[in-house]
């Protein structure tokens, strides 16, 4: 990626409209012009189609962005179950198509992925370099993606994460909070243990990614596949109990009274999920200087923008 001094590159961000796109939107102005990219191409946004991969090999070779930042994801999980190949047509195909576009403009390329590659086993926070094994349609689809990136070998960074939430979108913490106001008691799963991780966390060290690369004026030096969650952990359980805590201490209007654990097998669901979905995050930490952040931290700044 050529960028002369003082110049800002020009980022075109795919999935602008969802959870990590809506955040980067807000975070990546001061690095460099944005082009804001969504399925459908509403107000300000362009189209950016991942089901029409001719339409997107266009964008990217008329707009020429020396950043290509995909935020876009097919992320219904059982839905996925029945509908695999448009999945995979959004998680796996399309990041390769713009992987290759990238490498041929010389851009840096910077894509999200799931905890959803490793089946959960064990206790330990996994490492890059730990085999995936996917349970699911999504988490398979999403490893086809991270893998085509890689074969393409342009410079890319490919960051994965965990449980994301955020005051935009649809999101285990907005719907907690719906439910919170509706219901006197709740079960929510309490055997599966991961790292909430916040759009605006995300945002914050994709930017701090495209800063590295431009200061060293060598994306390929930065080029691979990160893991990139909030610090500590939790289950959804204890994630859900956390939500109602800060909401409450904001002075939310709770009906809430009882919220009860229960095990994974007893709230089936057509995907299977992996139990443990630990990340190790220190490669990422090490490579762009950047600190852990508690997930509790991130909920509080959430929740201050849910319930004013």
């Amino acid at each position: 990626m050529k960028i002369n001094a003082g110049e800002k590159p020009l980022v075109l961000v795919l999935g602008a409209n969802g959870q990590v796109g809506h955040s980067l939107l807000a975070e990546l102005g001061d690095i460099g012009t944005v082009v804001a990219a969504d399925r459908e191409g509403m107000g300000e946004f362009v189209v950016g189609n991942l089901t029409k991969p001719g339409d997107l090999a266009q964008l990217v070779r008329r707009i020429k962005p020396q950043v290509i930042v995909n935020a876009a994801a097919y992320t219904a999980v059982d839905k996925a179950e029945q509908d695999e190949s448009a999945a995979l047509q959004i998680n796996g195909i399309a990041p390769a198509l713009l992987a290759h576009e990238a490498k041929q403009l010389g851009a840096l390329f910077i894509h999200y992925s799931t905890d959803y590659v490793f089946d959960g086993s064990g206790s330990h926070k996994r490492r890059e370099d730990e085999p995936p094994n996917p349970l699911n349609a999504y988490g398979r689809t999403k490893l086809s993606g991270e893998q085509a990136i890689a074969a393409v070998g342009g410079a890319s960074v490919v960051l994965r994460t965990s449980w994301v939430f955020s005051d935009h979108g649809q999101n285990f913490v907005k719907t907690m909070l719906r439910l919170g106001a509706e219901r006197d008691s709740l079960k929510v799963v309490a055997d599966q243990t991961g790292a909430p991780t916040s759009a605006a966390f995300l945002a914050r060290n994709t930017a701090a990614v495209i800063k590295a690369v431009l200061s060293a004026g060598d994306a390929s030096r930065f080029s691979g596949l990160y893991h990139l969650t909030c610090a500590g952990e939790t289950t959804w359980h204890g994630f859900a109990l956390a939500i109602f805590a800060e909401a409450r201490r904001r002075g939310a209007n709770l009906r809430i009274t009882e919220v009860a654990p229960i095990g994974t097998a007893e709230y089936p669901v057509p995907a299977q999920r992996p139990l443990n979905s630990r990340l190790d995050n220190s490669k990422f930490h090490a490579a762009f200087s950047t600190q852990p952040v508690p997930w509790q931290q991130e909920l509080r700044l959430v929740i201050e923008r849910l319930v004013p």
